[in-house]
């Protein structure tokens, strides 16, 4: 009997037997694979409606544009109209915008809106009384189809104003959907003495 080392694995010989040498195992797939795991339930994408308004193409296809027109569309001096089509066109039609507001005792709360009854509640209040946000700072996280953008806003009447009556900070999802962005949901929280921004969220990090 004799033994000889093949590959990584003893392979032992004995008279008039040959035994062949197995090749060596393939190595563990790594996670990630262009794939959906295995088990997942394989859902249709959703398609949008005939009736849901066309973005334009330059409100959609950066972060920048789709963030620069999400506040530019409601921005407006008393008496002024939105074109609120436009702002409807930056989401998806599900898309929920959310706020938490704090409560008694320490306790908070959250309000749901679909984009659609928050523009029916929001409209004649922007409309009538003047609004208009502004990106006071700006980071973001991207992970392939899907990026977050954590934005400071400043709320004013008029653009003149030189102080804001209020500011806070928007948690904004976006979907990467070929060649445009949607947003998906904007969650929000404003300023209060007990709640500063922190100094982080009112800079814009350099790309």
């Amino acid at each position: 009997m004799s033994g000889r080392l093949v590959s990584s694995g003893l392979i032992v010989i004995a008279a008039g037997m040959t035994i062949a040498a197995q090749p060596p195992a393939a190595p563990p797939a790594q996670p990630g694979q262009g794939t959906v795991p295995a088990g997942h339930p394989q859902i249709p994408l959703p398609k949008v409606g005939a009736d849901w308004p066309k973005a334009r193409p330059e409100d959609v296809t950066t972060i920048d544009a789709i963030m620069k027109a999400f506040y530019e569309v409601p921005a407006g001096q008393p008496g002024e109209a939105r074109d609120w089509d436009r702002y409807r066109s930056l989401f998806v039609p599900d898309a929920r915008l959310v706020a938490a507001r704090p409560g008694e005792a320490g306790t908070s709360g959250t309000f749901y809106l679909l984009v659609t009854d928050y523009i029916e509640a929001n409209k004649k209040y922007f409309e009538k009384g003047g609004f208009r946000d502004t990106e006071a700072g700006r980071r973001v996280e991207a992970f392939g189809n899907i990026a977050h953008v954590w934005s400071t806003y400043e709320s004013r009447h008029k653009a003149e104003d030189p102080q804001p009556y209020t500011r806070g900070i928007n948690s904004i999802q976006l979907l990467k959907d070929s060649n445009r962005y949607w947003i998906v949901n904007v969650f929000w929280d404003y300023e209060r003495p007990e709640n500063p921004v922190p100094e982080k969220y009112l800079q814009t990090p350099k790309e």
